[in-house]
Parts: structure tokens; C-alpha cells; sequence
């Protein structure tokens, strides 16, 4: 089988960086097949690329090289990573975006060395991509580099139960339909509380006619506030940390 390399970015399509990083990962390792996961996190915004990056990096076959870089750091004394996890390779900054992974028992991570003569401001292209290209090519994650033992890792905050049986949650992320994600593990029954407004879960944005707010189980296990045919975010005001209740939920 070809070798995969995925791509998630902050950097957009209309300023040729994609193609540049392609263009790199394309000479080192012309079998590859390139993936291009999403390219629009936005700017600097490393949360909503470790959630992103969470959804989709164990659902390919085993060998998949994930190149993510959201990387407001870029050129500082931060690391840069390759990692081994799972069976599958992921290489990026040290900052917590490559969390998901490390996570796991058994990853390994290793500091990719910085080539001389690498842009400072563009590691991605001549660090982060020649790297992914070694490993697609099937190098070992250990000839790229040193041991990394304490690498940056950032976890989900996690739900807590208060002495009134309510369970609290918070919305972690938006996505592009405007549909609050929160860390409230899927529940059968209950209601979630958000502000003054009260909703059951149900079960598909179907269960309510268009325009009124509900609240389901997300294809990700997680409690989700939404809007059917319209956005959350715009007309309920919710955005990450927005505090949300669970009430009466079954599990």
C-alpha cells in the first residue's frame, strides 16, 4: 500500500504554504498519498487543532504519517516532534496539538533536529515535512531524532458532578456549523442547561422542527448544543467555556 501523509494546518489555500509543504513531502516521498485533513483552524489556535486532530488520527491505516502544524511559537526554542503511537506516526510543534497520541501508553517521542539553513519562520516546509517524509518512506521514528520524555501534553477538562447531582460540563470547541461540542460524555434522557435555557437530548437534529435549539449525542460521544438549520454560537451566544449542566441523564 502507498504510504498516507495527512495534512491539518492553520494556514489557509490562498497563500501557496500548503503547496510549498506538498511540494516538499512530493520530492522526499513521490509514493505518498496526501490527505488534506483541513487547512482553515483557525490562525494560532492550537485547542481547535488537538480536538481536530483527536476526531480523525486513529481512523486511518495503520502507517499513516499526520503532519499538523498550528504553530504560533514557530522558530522559538519550542521542539519540534515526531511521534510514534498506536502504530501510526504524527510530526508537528511541541505545544500540545500532538496530544491525543501522546496520550496513549506506549507513544514515543522524538525532538526533530532543525536543518541548517531552515526559514525560522516556515518550520513546517523544512523541518515538520522532511521529517514526515522520512518516516513515510519507512524510517524509524528513532533515527529521526532524540528521546523526548517530558513532552507538552494538554487534556480535555473533565466534567464534574456537584453535590446537587447535576453533572457540569463546558463547551470546548464550535465547529463550522456552529454547533457547541461539549466534554459532557453522550447520556441517554436528561437535560441540558445553558443560561436560562433548558433542553432534553435527544437523539437527531430531526427530533426538533428548524430554527429551535437541541441538544444530542455528537458522532464523537460528546453532548452537543445546536440549532437545527442554523448556528448555536450565533443564536444562543455559546463559545468555548461556556459553562452547560446535565440533568437526569441515564448512562
Amino acid at each position: 500500500m502507498r504510504p498516507i501523509i495527512t495534512l491539518l494546518t492553520d494556514f489557509g489555500t490562498a497563500d501557496g504554504y500548503v503547496a510549498e509543504v506538498k511540494g516538499v513531502l512530493l520530492s522526499r516521498a513521490p509514493e505518498a498519498v496526501l490527505v488534506d485533513v483541513a487547512h482553515d483552524v483557525a490562525a494560532q489556535d492550537i485547542e481547535a487543532g488537538r480536538l481536530a486532530l483527536a476526531r480523525y488520527w486513529r481512523k486511518f491505516p495503520a502507517g499513516t504519517v499526520h503532519l499538523a502544524v498550528v504553530d504560533p511559537e514557530v522558530g522559538s526554542a519550542r521542539r519540534a516532534l515526531a511521534v510514534e503511537s498506536d502504530g501510526r506516526f504524527l510530526v508537528g510543534p511541541d505545544n500540545g496539538l500532538l496530544s491525543p497520541a501522546l496520550l496513549l501508553s506506549g507513544a514515543r517521542a522524538v525532538d526533530i533536529p532543525v536543518p541548517a539553513g531552515a526559514s525560522p519562520t516556515f518550520h513546517a516546509r523544512d523541518v515538520f515535512a522532511p521529517a514526515a517524509a522520512l518516516l513515510a518512506a519507512g524510517s524509524d521514528v528513532d533515527a529521526i531524532g532524540p528521546t523526548v520524555n517530558d513532552p507538552i501534553v494538554k487534556r480535555t477538562r473533565e466534567a464534574r458532578r456537584r453535590e446537587d447531582g447535576a453533572i457540569e460540563g463546558a463547551v470546548i470547541t464550535v465547529d463550522r456549523f456552529g454547533n457547541a461540542v461539549t466534554n459532557l460524555l453522550s447520556a441517554h434522557g436528561g437535560t441540558i442547561e445553558v443560561g436560562t435555557l433548558r433542553l432534553p437530548v435527544l437523539r437527531t437534529y430531526a427530533d426538533v422542527a428548524p430554527g429551535t435549539p437541541i441538544a444530542l449525542a455528537g458522532s464523537s460521544g460528546l453532548i452537543e448544543i445546536a440549532v437545527r438549520d442554523g448556528s448555536a454560537a450565533s443564536l444562543l451566544g455559546v463559545s468555548r467555556g461556556t459553562t452547560v449542566l446535565l440533568r437526569g441523564a441515564r448512562r
